[in-house]
């Protein structure tokens, strides 16, 4: 069966344009290329997620829906942007909510995630690019996920400066290239996984 993606874009704005969806555009090409389809971008900030650490934090929440459409793919790309030099509080807040994943497990020990794939699609202007990237991975390596060699792209723009990624007459030919990489990686592990999950 073809591979799957979905991609959360952890902005902080509930609507407009960002930077998040141009690299996310990116990585969708990239993932084409592969033979990935990108089913779905996720605007995080537009629906209401809970603060909390379960699965279902009641009325109202929809955190659940996301969930089940999050774990019915073979990849996560997991998108956002930089602030105060750490990844921004909507993927921190998508990330608390996965660590119920810890108590959800199957018969042989296995998280929901265990066996699929996730990467990240960095952007921002200011430093910070990897230590986002270790901040994600190191979390969502907690809660179950594999992510494959060159699990990152990113872009940063000057320091102080006011041109962002969606800004950019053209993609950096560095972050094409990442993006590519990224992808081919991703597809080649998922494939693995999907045919001979983790026993547990």
């Amino acid at each position: 069966m073809p591979l799957k993606a979905i991609a959360l874009n952890c902005t902080l704005k509930s609507e407009g344009e960002s930077s998040t969806d141009s690299m996310i555009a990116v990585v969708k090409d990239a993932f084409a290329k592969a033979d990935v389809e990108l089913t779905e971008t996720v605007r995080v900030a537009a629906l209401n997620i809970k603060p909390g650490v379960t699965s279902d934090e009641g009325d109202g929440d929809e955190w659940p829906g996301l969930r089940e459409k999050i774990l019915a793919h073979d990849i996560l790309i997991f998108g956002g942007p930089i602030w105060m030099g750490q990844i921004g509080s909507i993927a921190k807040r998508v990330l608390e909510r996965m660590d119920a994943f810890l108590s959800e497990t199957d018969d042989k020990g296995r998280m929901p995630s265990f066996s699929k794939v996730a990467v990240a699609a960095i952007v921002g202007n200011e430093d910070g690019a990897h230590f986002s990237t270790a901040q994600l991975f190191q979390a969502l390596n907690d809660v179950g996920w594999t992510m494959p060699a060159t699990a990152a792209v990113y872009w940063v723009g000057e320091a102080y400066g006011s041109i962002d990624f969606k800004d950019l007459d053209n993609t950096p030919d560095k972050v094409a290239k990442s993006a590519t990489m990224l992808a081919n990686n991703a597809a080649h592990l998922a494939a693995l996984l999907k045919d001979k999950p983790y026993p547990g």
